[in-house]
């Protein structure tokens, strides 16, 4: 049988004109450009059909062939970081920002926490004198010494990067999932999104959490895989997952707010004012602050729910509990260091991101004038 070809040819037909519908490549020059006549000339139909069209042809380039030598990398060392992706520069930028504002905030957290949980530590009986802020102080310098202010951070660092990741991946996720028809992000979708970003980190990182906790506020142990095999014998696999629940109800509006008041704030800016870190500084600290204060109740009961022998089963169990024994002022306790260490935290973390995005842009701008130069001396 005999085989079926299509024959396509050209032939230059002067004064056609491009048309309209034509897209040109906007990320190349175009090397050659003609009008031509399409001509398809098929054995089965034994004739041809005539038809007009503007073709264009270019050569391909691969994106290395103007990339930047050795030596000019030498010459621009900035220029080698365009070749590390946004995403991962970002994502390492929080990774590292992260762990650098825990490691200088951990003093503040490890006083919060044992002024948190002091009641269920010294017993209920004992439990109507609270611990202060001083006397948190005093004690971890005297039974511990300056390492104890650091104590619990190791697993803390370890939890913030894979937490930062999972957090702005989803976050960045849902606000695409939430954006309505017009293409908008309301109010109520950043509320949802922040809600829901909050909420999955810390599901995935909630065990890593709870050995912090209890690494800070009982003795005897120094590291954590032995904390973590001691509670897998003792307490099984749900201990680590303990207080899960007001966990999730506490991060979601904390997150919601935050991120939510952080965008409007730095949307509702001047133009000039926007890029400005001291500009995100300033916003991030209001929104963390208004976010604390409105969510704080919430990580107390959390805390007190994941220690060893608590007596709460539930959040409404707890928050009655808390307040009849310390008073409205119990669900407080730990408010000031709390506050003290989220200024400079976000300090940290804000500066940092601003830092590297200025780092990212000004390496492709770089690694972009290096490429149009050597466009340039090929042509």
């Amino acid at each position: 049988m005999k085989e079926n070809r299509a024959v396509l040819s050209f032939r230059h037909i002067p004064g056609l004109e491009i048309s309209g519908l034509v897209k040109e490549a906007d990320d190349h020059d175009l090397l050659w450009r003609a009008t031509a006549q399409l001509r398809l000339s098929s054995s089965v139909s034994g004739g041809s059909v005539d038809k007009f069209a503007c073709v264009s042809m270019v050569e391909k380039r691969y994106a290395n062939e103007f990339a930047p030598s050795p030596a000019q990398l030498m010459k621009h060392p900035l220029a080698a970081l365009a070749y590390v992706p946004s995403e991962v520069a970002i994502f390492l930028a929080g990774a590292i920002a992260g762990a650098a504002a825990k490691t200088v905030t951990a003093p503040l957290d490890r006083i919060k926490i044992l002024m948190q949980t002091h009641g269920v530590r010294v017993g209920q009986e004992s439990a109507k004198k609270a611990m202060g802020f001083v006397e948190a102080i005093t004690m971890i310098g005297k039974e511990e010494g300056i390492k104890g202010y650091w104590k619990g951070n190791i697993p803390q660092v370890i939890r913030i990067i894979p937490y930062s990741a999972v957090q702005l991946f989803a976050y960045e996720t849902y606000k695409k999932l939430f954006t309505g028809k017009d293409g908008q992000l309301s109010v109520v979708g950043r509320l949802a999104a922040g809600a829901c970003a909050g909420m999955t980190s810390t599901f995935v990182t909630y065990p890593l959490d709870v050995l912090r906790l209890r690494l800070a506020v009982e003795p005897g142990y120094r590291t954590m895989s032995e904390m973590a095999l001691n509670m897998l014998r003792e307490e099984g696999v749900a201990s680590f997952y303990y207080g899960l629940g007001p966990s999730l109800i506490g991060i979601a509006p904390y997150i919601a707010v935050n991120f939510c008041i952080f965008d409007l704030v730095k949307k509702s800016l001047p133009e000039k004012y926007r890029q400005k870190a001291q500009s995100s500084l300033l916003t991030a600290v209001v929104s963390a602050a208004f976010a604390t204060l409105t969510c704080y109740p919430l990580d107390t009961v959390r805390r007190q729910m994941q220690m060893k022998g608590t007596p709460y089963k539930s959040v409404l169990d707890a928050i009655p509990g808390i307040v009849e024994r310390d008073g409205f002022i119990g669900l407080y306790r730990g408010f000031l260091p709390n506050a003290l260490k989220n200024l400079p935290n976000s300090s940290i973390r804000l500066t940092t991101f601003d830092i590297v995005k200025r780092l990212i842009a000004t390496s492709e701008k770089e690694f972009q004038k290096i490429v149009e130069e050597n466009r340039d001396k090929q042509k």
